[in-house]
């Protein structure tokens, strides 16, 4: 299991556990790191006063601010309005983390862990919840061969969130794709980002395990925050629409 890029996190929510009655962020083992909120009555005065400055720092910052959503962002399949604003954000800050042309980003469905997200003020710890997973965003040179073989893939698990790449499913396999407006092509070389756990292989995507990989250690989710910061500073409001990126054909 990988350390979080936060290392100190874990410990720290691990020890005020124990120690506060106070709602706060506590690591989960899984496959990766997952944070849940938790209870707890017991406490021990003078290790709580020792920690009570860091647990006001730590709910300070989860409680931040960071963007305004405009309208509801939905989960759905094939295609949903937080799905496409989280891929938005994995393929714009996958070109800037690794200063190069990047033709599409994809974000695993089962990774997306809240159903939806309300219309207003979104804080930091809202972005633990909806990503809770310390997945890396990665780069792949895929051939159009294998990118079929992927997109026939998810397109038989009902079509995953996407940027850049826009195709129609049908009997669950992907047709008429476009990349960059361009028909798919099988000896075509195309840059791709997603995250770790997909590209070793994760969700049964074995098409992907042999293909090297070139990695950062940029988290998702601190992609995704930075890019909503972006947006907020920029006087932006999160919103998305329907574009027809993933479709089932009649």
């Amino acid at each position: 299991m990988r350390r979080p890029s936060h290392f100190f996190l874990p410990i720290f929510f691990t020890a005020f556990f124990l120690v506060s009655c106070k709602t706060v962020y506590q690591p989960q083992a899984v496959q990766y790191i997952d944070y849940r909120l938790t209870q707890q009555s017991k406490q021990d005065s003078g290790l709580n006063k020792l920690l009570q400055p860091y647990a006001d720092s730590v709910n300070k910052s989860m409680n931040t601010v960071i963007a305004v959503v405009a309208t509801e962002l939905e989960k759905k399949q094939p295609e949903g309005t937080l799905g496409n604003v989280m891929a938005d954000a994995m393929l714009a800050k996958a070109k800037q983390g690794y200063k190069m042309p990047v033709d599409g980003a994809f974000i695993n469905f089962g990774g997306i862990r809240l159903t939806s997200v309300a219309a207003g003020n979104i804080t930091r710890g809202k972005i633990f919840e909806l990503a809770p997973f310390d997945n890396d965003i990665v780069i792949q040179k895929l051939s159009g061969k294998v990118l079929q073989e992927f997109l026939n893939h998810i397109s038989a698990k009902g079509g995953w969130p996407v940027a850049g790449i826009s195709w129609q499913i049908k009997n669950k396999a992907a047709i008429n794709i476009l990349i960059n407006g361009q028909p798919i092509a099988d000896t075509a070389i195309y840059t791709i980002a997603m995250v770790d756990y997909v590209a070793n292989g994760g969700d049964d995507c074995i098409m992907l395990r042999p293909i090297p990989q070139k990695s950062t250690g940029y988290v998702l989710r601190e992609a995704l925050i930075e890019y909503f910061i972006e947006l907020n500073k920029e006087g932006k409001k999160m919103s998305s629409q329907i574009e027809n990126r993933v479709t089932n054909a009649e």
